[in-house]
């Protein structure tokens, strides 16, 4: 007897084209990007801009977040900085209008939403066993809301009677508020400060007053960041710029009526990789041109930046390059030898630590450019060869890569196994690709999925990338993983929300470049004749 799950490859293969097709016309009719509502993001908007039209739906959204445990956001150390924002934020609505002598809408659900999230909060720290997650400038983040929490709580509002008196919130183990002053003192100094620093402005606080060089950039934000552009308008007065931000809140608060995003504007980051992943997977499209110049005219002598605002760094200038060299518009990756350490690549100069996604995306750009132009400099070749020692170097025993731009080993071991494919040199890369695959192969759940903590469809479409580069024929095991897999991912691929997985200051959803990861894995199932032509063994 024999029993499979097979994709029918005339009709999906149909409605896969029809969706790329929705999904690059939303690229030019959305060139902010598509990024789900961030409760740190919104949070911060409570607090900081309560002035600005959906308060009340922001405050709405961040008490339907909160998890029965009390927290916020995904699991672990991840909840931390969500958490303190949403508590931070209830707070400063209860004392606001105890302040002005109102009585708060919904005051007792507040209440107890402060209530609970301040009390996971003290178990989470009084533990002393609490992993951060290496999120951006979670350093600052965390000592800044901290600070805030307990300036309310110095003075709580009369709906938290019942606390105990003098509750206090400490730090996790091994953070100071050292950094945070020391960026405080900086730009009160009226130093230059790093141009990083715009994307978490809201860290800083009125008294230090505003840097040179932080401002408006397109489109009115500050930093590709809510948070930071509706800090900046609480010290800037009747600055430049004053209106063109206020209208990036405005807008953003009407299209997710009333939660805001972090990070947007997101338009080449989200043109980059959409672009780049379906050409990689071999999908048919037409590639518009205004996306195609977009691009191109995104890169300048030290790369291009995920966002207006923010700095150029290697991860996103190198996918930028890749798409281009496979849209068949080569342009030469000289710029990324800014980020060279010797080693390895940084993702901006002077990193703290290193990312596999972005070596592996700096492996994607030299290899493709090398595709292009075998008479390329020497040079090139040779950090292909060292990009791909250095990648298998990394990898962890079980076969996984893990990395600090995104939660999941999924998308980190999808990214370094697909450059070491493609463009991968030396000896060593087919034993690395090989214990990824075994790793993958057995970490798939029940119903077909991948998932660190639950099955996803993201995290379901890294593995299938990952296992359908083997060759043709796919093993039998292999296949009826794939096949399981296609199954799962083909009803749910078009759900949202998709959970947040990526990195920023919380935990984000980048939610077209998602979509897009997804309908590549769904063409190149159905663009196997292995895969569709008959039933898999059981």
């Amino acid at each position: 007897m024999t029993t499979s799950v097979r994709p029918g490859p005339a009709s999906d293969s149909s409605d896969v084209a029809g969706d790329v097709e929705t999904l690059l016309a939303g690229l030019v009719e959305e060139p902010w990007g598509r990024v789900a509502p961030s409760v740190y993001e919104t949070a911060r908007l409570v607090t900081l801009a309560p002035w600005l039209a959906g308060h009340a739906e922001r405050v709405r959204f961040v008490l339907a977040a909160q998890r029965p445990d009390g927290g916020w956001g995904a699991p672990g150390g991840y909840a931390l900085v969500p958490t303190l924002s949403a508590v931070e934020a209830l707070l400063a609505v209860l004392c606001r209008d105890a302040a002005a002598g109102r009585r708060t809408i919904g005051e007792s659900d507040l209440a107890g939403a402060v209530h609970r999230g301040i009390a996971a909060l003290v178990g989470w720290l009084a533990d002393g066993t609490l992993r951060l997650p290496d999120t951006p400038a979670v350093d600052l983040i965390v000592p800044a809301l901290v600070e805030g929490i307990n300036r309310h709580l110095d003075d709580p509002p009369a709906s938290l009677s019942g606390w105990p008196t003098g509750t206090r919130l400490g730090l996790p183990s091994g953070m100071s508020h050292t950094r945070l002053i020391g960026v405080r003192r900086l730009i009160a100094s009226g130093a230059e400060v790093p141009a990083k620093l715009a994307h978490s402005f809201e860290v800083v606080g009125p008294a230090a007053g505003l840097p040179s060089g932080v401002g408006p950039l397109r489109y009115g934000a500050v930093g590709a960041s809510p948070a930071a552009t509706a800090a900046w308008l609480a010290v800037a007065g009747p600055a430049d710029g004053t209106d063109a931000a206020r209208r990036y809140l405005e807008t953003l608060a009407l299209r997710q009526g009333g939660p805001v995003p972090c990070p947007t504007p997101i338009t080449v980051f989200e043109r980059a990789w959409v672009l780049s992943g379906l050409a990689r997977a071999g999908v048919s499209f037409a590639a518009r041109p205004e996306l195609v110049e977009s691009l191109v005219s995104a890169l300048g002598p030290t790369g291009t930046a995920t966002g207006p605002g923010l700095p150029s760094d290697a991860d996103t200038t190198s996918v930028t390059l890749y798409a281009l060299g496979r849209l068949g518009r080569p342009t030469e990756p000289a710029s990324l030898w800014e980020y060279d350490t010797g080693s390895h690549f940084s993702t901006w100069p002077g990193e703290d630590g290193a990312s596999i996604t972005t070596n592996a995306h700096v492996l994607d750009a030299f290899g493709q450019h090398l595709a292009n132009r075998p008479d390329a400099q020497p040079r090139y070749l040779a950090a292909a060869y060292r990009l791909s020692g250095w990648l298998g170097e990394q990898q962890h025993h079980d076969g996984a890569w893990y990395d600090r731009w995104h939660a999941s080993p999924y998308y980190a071991t999808a990214c370094a196994v697909m450059a070491l494919r493609e463009h991968g040199r030396g000896p060593g890369v087919a034993g690395a690709i090989g214990r990824a695959v075994d790793w993958i192969a057995a970490g798939q759940r029940p119903d077909g999925s991948w998932g660190r903590w639950s099955g996803t469809a993201e995290e379901t479409a890294y593995a299938l990338h990952v296992l359908l580069g083997i060759g043709t024929p796919l093993p039998g095991a292999l296949r009826r993983s794939v096949l399981s897999g296609y199954s799962y991912l083909r009803h749910t691929a078009g759900r949202d929300p998709y959970p947040a997985l990526w990195h920023g200051k919380d935990l984000y959803t980048p939610t077209t470049i998602v979509r897009s990861v997804t309908l590549a894995a769904l063409h190149c199932v159905t663009s196997r004749s292995d895969l569709t032509s008959s039933p898999a063994p059981r």
